[in-house]
């Protein structure tokens, strides 16, 4: 039989979609393209905004009336966060959470002999155990990503994923090591470190983030660690000067910001203020020398004023981010802050959208400008058109090559000429040439 999977939401999402393929494969399934004819669909949800429930219904039901005769199962964070999910998914014949991705064979199997619709949502709970998952392989041949953390604590006012994720978790040392190896054995370059929470990796015991990167980084056949989204308040100096002696780890950190404006932090329940940013900021950029600090900005959040709105961007305009992604809030129901006074009009959130994406933009130019000149490695990963290969440096930016030979999988030096659109183009250095400055 064959199975398809549709995917929304986080690369962790991603990385439990192919853990649950893998499973799958494992008990006698064929992998078949989401868009093509297949016996069984997985649908792992995102529930991070109202609008990310509304494209998890509107998903299932498209898949039902495009494959009316196949077994469809919902599974994620939504049917877990949202009380009544397994009424609002009719068209489901599965329906699971985030705890019981494991029993997707046997769920699968037992809707097939006995044709009953299941709805398996277990709750989370305290002391819970970080679910033992590994990934053998993914379609992108040289980075592999490794989710190594669950869970979070910190219930900011506008973030309903505390519900869908349960308390944190970690996954061991020895798991992280291992998960490495093989994926190294498998011709993998480069593992990205992810979790819900990343930063929060060992809080339930005695680990921090920087024993997960060392043991990362101990793995040989890996040459490049990078890190998911991270909060900016566990960045002391002792924090960062472990993570700067880690020779693999890449200068790339995504520093979620949310606003740059203090009184809106205060009422998204965040856990430090700009200024606690702005040092963090500063720490990494005289830690790792042209680094790339990219992070998350969120514009209309009830309460905020124009005032405290052009606060934010002024702190973001200062901080000159390699990239910001800006997003407008949008309410998410069962959170404090869709309860919150002072919710702004839509037209004026897509009005601050456009002025907030349009400035960062600039930022980002300046940051692909600024790459100019350099030699950097580029891990090639892909043919973005004929004779043309792009690839990544360690602190992420796009590179694009002109080469009559394949280049895919290979990290080699290149010297950055110049910048066009969202990337940067170069050629293929000899390792003996002196860096520009």
């Amino acid at each position: 039989m064959t199975i398809c999977f549709h995917t929304l939401g986080c690369k962790v999402n991603q990385y439990e979609t192919e853990v649950m393929a893998e499973r799958m494969q494992r008990a006698g399934y064929t992998l078949a393209k989401a868009d093509g004819e297949c016996d069984v669909i997985v649908i792992n949800s995102c529930t991070v905004t109202g609008e990310s429930d509304t494209k998890v219904r509107k998903l299932l039901r498209r898949c039902r009336r495009e494959h009316p005769g196949a077994v469809i199962a919902v599974t994620g964070c939504y049917p877990q966060a949202v009380d009544g999910a397994a009424d609002a998914l009719p068209e489901a014949d599965i329906v699971m959470g985030t705890r019981n991705r494991a029993f997707l064979p046997s769920y699968v199997a037992d809707f097939l002999e006995h044709r009953q619709r299941i709805v398996a949502i277990r709750a989370h709970e305290e002391g819970e155990n970080f679910e033992a998952m590994q990934v053998g392989g993914f379609e992108e041949r040289t980075r592999a990503f490794v989710k190594i953390q669950d869970g979070c604590n910190r219930y900011c006012s506008y973030c309903i994923i505390p519900t869908a994720r349960g308390p944190i978790r970690s996954k061991p040392l020895s798991s992280i090591t291992e998960e490495l190896a093989a994926l190294a054995k498998a011709g993998y370059r480069e593992a990205v470190l992810v979790g819900i929470n990343l930063s929060a990796y060992g809080e339930e015991s005695s680990l921090t983030l920087p024993d997960a990167i060392e043991a990362a980084v101990s793995v040989e056949g890996i040459e490049r660690i990078r890190l998911g989204s991270l909060e900016p308040d566990k960045f002391d100096d002792a924090f960062i000067a472990r993570l700067a002696a880690c020779q693999k780890l890449c200068g790339q950190f995504h520093l979620s910001l949310q606003s740059g404006c203090g009184e809106t932090l205060r009422r998204m329940n965040r856990h430090y203020t700009p200024e606690d940013y702005e040092k963090v900021v500063i720490r990494l950029r005289a830690a790792f020398p042209n680094c790339a600090v990219t992070t998350d900005v969120m514009v209309g959040f009830p309460g905020e004023t124009e005032e405290e709105f052009e606060e934010s961007l002024a702190f973001v305009n200062r901080i000159g981010f390699a990239k910001v992604h800006t997003f407008a809030y949008s309410p998410r129901p069962g959170t404090v802050a869709a309860g919150l006074p002072g919710q702004v009009p839509k037209e004026e959130k897509e009005r601050r959208s456009r002025r907030m994406i349009a400035e960062t933009a600039a930022h980002r130019a300046a940051f692909l400008t600024s790459q100019a000149g350099r030699k950097e490695p580029v891990l090639f990963e892909q043919e973005a058109a004929s004779g043309v290969w792009e690839g990544y440096t360690p602190n992420y930016t796009p590179v694009r090559v002109c080469s009559g030979t394949a280049l895919n999988g290979r990290i080699l030096p290149v010297r950055l000429t110049g910048s066009y659109g969202d990337w940067c183009v170069g050629r293929l250095a000899e390792p003996q040439e002196e860096e520009e400055t």
